[in-house]
């Protein structure tokens, strides 16, 4: 099962173990990690799930939709290349040992 390590603003690491098929955000949620907020349950409608992902792992993701694109502009903390939506990431078996970092603030 993957291993994923969520990162907090104060550099809190929190590392969860999560079955392939869920989203990054859903790991978040289910193991009651704070910094995720996901108000509109994982459909790309609201940005408050936004993470920054180290650019390490970028080819091992899907590709940035254009609603996830669209919704990154409306981030509470700053878009970065590293920016993505955690609801719009599958987790897969490639993913295992991901570092997500979580931003300041979601709203």
């Amino acid at each position: 099962m993957p291993s994923l390590t969520y990162v907090h603003p104060d550099g809190t690491k929190q590392s969860v173990e999560v079955p392939a098929g869920k989203r990054i955000m859903q790991a978040a949620i289910g193991a009651g990690i704070d910094g995720i907020v996901a108000e509109c349950g994982g459909q790309a409608m609201c940005a408050t799930c936004h993470v920054y992902i180290d650019s390490v792992w970028a080819d091992r993701l899907p590709p940035v939709s254009d609603d996830e694109d669209e919704m990154l502009d409306d981030t509470v903390c700053e878009r970065t290349a590293e920016s993505r939506l955690s609801c719009q990431i599958p987790v897969t078996d490639d993913l295992d040992g991901l570092i997500v970092h979580l931003p300041e603030a979601q709203v």
